[in-house]
């Protein structure tokens, strides 16, 4: 997919905490094809998805089962309406935070969309159904001092999204202990975070189970790019990598210092971040100083006429 001119290029798409009740829904009430997407994830799942999207309530939307297809819903339709108006540069990778990388899948033609959408719906599900534990985020340490404080403490690392910003998570009692300890080392912030469960811990592993015979069922196609990966920030492309990626990912921690920085170091000075939010822009800037980003809710801030009906 990349081409000579556009070898400096990634897309990055976003994880749970991007959504937010109206996302896209200006756009796609200026641009039919932005909510024919929107609208197709309602027929795929057989939920009225569209509607808890642009009328919530969020408590509806920050369902774990809603907000992991919801999120990569407008993360595809923002990335079909950016290619429709050759407004995306071709990427030399793409990269998704945890859920992220269902999103970056389907825009590198790996996996299709009803698919995506159905596995992340069922991915949502399950860890609502083993949703013990807690996280909490870690402010101003460094990576080591907050790796010993977790093991300590018997919680684990769950995130390394930026210098100095990790959350850790496990058992309630274990995170909790953590934080006291990040208190007590001099933490700027030390505090828990509103989660359903203990995400990217060994927590999750019955999730794993619950996952694993639905994506060995579905259809993975060779990537057109690399996708580089939470887990280890490796460079894959391979079906099979890639579904030993989205299982491995559910209880492992997201490297995302790592992403950026293997991105960074083969010569990517360009960031898409195509979902909602900027949540991504912000960490590649305190990651890769000098790093461009731009964000697709700036890129489609000022939608084309529309003639057709409404989105919802």
């Amino acid at each position: 997919m990349a081409t000579s001119a556009s070898r400096t290029t990634a897309w990055l798409f976003p994880g749970q905490g991007s959504q937010y009740v109206g996302m896209g829904q200006a756009l796609a009430r200026a641009d039919e094809s932005v909510a024919t997407t929107i609208r197709s994830a309602d027929e795929i799942l057989g939920i009225p998805l569209s509607d808890i999207i642009f009328n919530g309530p969020e408590s509806e939307l920050i369902a774990t089962k809603n907000q992991q297809p919801a999120i990569v819903t407008i993360s595809t339709a923002y990335f079909l309406a950016l290619r429709e108006r050759n407004a995306l540069p071709e990427p030399e990778f793409v990269a998704g935070h945890s859920l992220g990388e269902y999103s970056a899948l389907i825009a590198a033609g790996a996996l299709g969309l009803s698919d995506g959408l159905r596995l992340v719906r069922r991915r949502g599900e399950l860890m609502r159904e083993h949703g013990t534990g807690s996280m909490a985020a870690i402010i101003g340490l460094e990576g080591e001092v907050v790796d010993r404080i977790a093991r300590e403490a018997g919680a684990e690392v769950a995130n390394h999204n930026a210098p100095g910003q990790i959350t850790i998570s496990g058992r309630t009692d274990t995170v909790e202990r953590a934080v006291e300890l990040a208190s007590a080392a001099g933490a700027r912030r030390a505090l828990m975070l509103p989660v359903s469960g203990a995400f990217h811990s060994s927590l999750m592993a019955p999730v794993v189970d619950g996952m694993r015979p639905l994506i060995d069922a579905t259809h993975f196609t060779k990537s057109a790019v690399p996708l580089v990966t939470n887990v280890d920030a490796r460079p894959i492309q391979h079906p099979d990598d890639l579904r030993t990626e989205l299982l491995d990912q559910i209880c492992a921690p997201v490297r995302w210092v790592d992403v950026v920085t293997t991105m960074s170091n083969a010569g990517v000075t360009h960031f898409h971040e195509i979902g909602p939010g900027k949540v991504l822009s912000g960490l590649v800037q305190r990651i890769a100083r000098g790093a461009v980003t731009v964000t697709a809710e700036t890129l489609l801030q000022t939608p084309p006429a529309r003639t057709n009906s409404q989105a919802n």
